[in-house]
């Protein structure tokens, strides 16, 4: 049992540069894990698609990104929005913002 409270913050601890999207785990326990992830101009590798085995909720936090899915239904994000995608809803990242910081908030359950 945890007898503490941590307290923490989304846009701290972030590097500058990145050649790959930062990924952070804020909370794994049981079902379900929370993360932080950070782009910067970073998509998806051509003709990948990520395929969960969990449901996932989406907040984009800042910056700006767009999601395509394997039945061609593309959504644009900006700082605010949210999506659920499905357990197995094959999708992708076609673009991040180049400039700001994209920084995801993303809960699989």
């Amino acid at each position: 049992m945890m007898n503490q409270i941590i307290v923490k913050n989304l846009f701290n601890d972030i590097p500058e540069k990145s050649e790959q999207e930062f990924l952070d785990i804020l909370l794994q326990k049981d079902s379900i894990k929370v993360e932080r992830i950070v782009s910067r101009g970073h998509s998806t590798p051509e003709n990948f698609w990520f395929d969960q085995d969990k449901n996932e909720f989406v907040l984009l936090i800042s910056g700006y990104a767009g999601i395509t899915f394997d039945d061609g239904d593309k959504i644009n994000l900006k700082p605010g929005d949210y999506l659920i995608i499905p357990a197995h809803k094959k999708h992708r990242v076609e673009f991040t913002d180049p400039v700001e910081k994209t920084i995801w908030l993303t809960i699989y359950y």
